[in-house]
């Protein structure tokens, strides 16, 4: 059983216990986290790696970025950089790779790493397109979605899918005018995609297939934050809100198939806009949670 859906039936996985147990806070209280959604444990089920709790009433969490690129690729020193991020206590690690044998260094990854790994398939899917011979506008929704459960399915914690750029969203960033652009480079390749095909993003058409994945594989999806400002002008424009307007409804229909989500964010955010009081860590009341990407 997936773990939302063992939690809504008011039990606790030995992931959920370990969690607990690392944020010393009460299992029943995790377990209710999960249940609606507010909270979500980070575990593949084919993964054997110390799982880790995101959500309201737990720690802020460190995730560590690394990867090659096609500039410098060495899968040494992508797990020297494994060993040195645990080092210094990061609580996750995501493999950002774009150059080399990704397939070999993902999964050296996964087994190096002794905490949570995540990905942004959608690296790969372009990577492989580019080594058949095509351009990233030529990928297919089949090679998008068969990405993310390669990845899956070698015992990928978590996954970032940028589902909310959508056609529509592309469109408010266009009439935006930001000073600077698109700053994710999965939202990019995604803008480029649909403006070249003049189709609807596949990770949003197909979103009940991505959900299919993450059921299968009990992966969290980490729902990108394709238009997050790049700089102080751009934050809470309309192409930001449009985005995370969809990203709401496509967490609420993953929590209808018992599916762990998380959002990321927030981009650039300016000085007057940070809150200084810290929200109500009642369940009732919180936001899915939140990681911070450079995806």
């Amino acid at each position: 059983m997936l773990t939302m859906e063992e939690a809504r039936q008011g039990k606790a996985t030995e992931a959920l216990a370990a969690v607990a147990g690392d944020e010393n806070i009460a299992l029943e209280n995790l377990v209710a986290l999960v249940a609606a959604g507010k909270a979500a444990i980070l575990l593949n089920n084919r993964s054997t790696r110390k799982p880790m709790g995101l959500g309201p009433g737990l720690r802020t969490k460190v995730n560590a970025n690394l990867g090659t690129s096609s500039d410098a690729s060495s899968l040494s020193e992508e797990l020297e950089k494994v060993d040195a991020a645990i080092a210094a206590g990061a609580d996750a690690i995501m493999d950002l790779s774009t150059g080399g044998d990704l397939d070999t260094i993902r999964r050296a990854v996964l087994e190096r790493s002794t905490v949570p790994v995540g990905s942004v398939p959608l690296y790969q899917a372009a990577v492989r397109a580019r080594t058949q011979g095509v351009g990233m506008v030529h990928m297919t929704a089949d090679d998008m979605l068969g990405a993310v459960e390669d990845h899956a399915r070698d015992g990928m914690d978590f996954v970032t899918v940028h589902c909310g750029v959508t056609r529509e969203v592309a469109e408010h960033c266009r009439r935006a005018r930001r000073l600077a652009d698109v700053v994710s480079r999965g939202g990019a390749f995604l803008m480029e995609w649909m403006s070249y095909n003049g189709q609807e993003n596949p990770l949003y058409e197909r979103y009940d297939d991505l959900l299919d994945i993450a059921r299968e594989y009990d992966v969290t999806l980490s729902l990108g934050d394709g238009l997050r400002p790049g700089a102080l002008a751009d934050a809470n424009d309309t192409a930001q809100i449009a985005e995370l307007t969809v990203i709401a409804e496509l967490v609420a229909r993953a929590r209808e198939r018992d599916v762990q989500a998380i959002v990321e964010g927030p981009g650039h955010v300016p000085l007057h806009l940070v809150t200084s009081r810290r929200p109500s860590a009642g369940p009732s009341r919180q936001p899915p949670a939140r990681i911070s990407s450079a995806t």
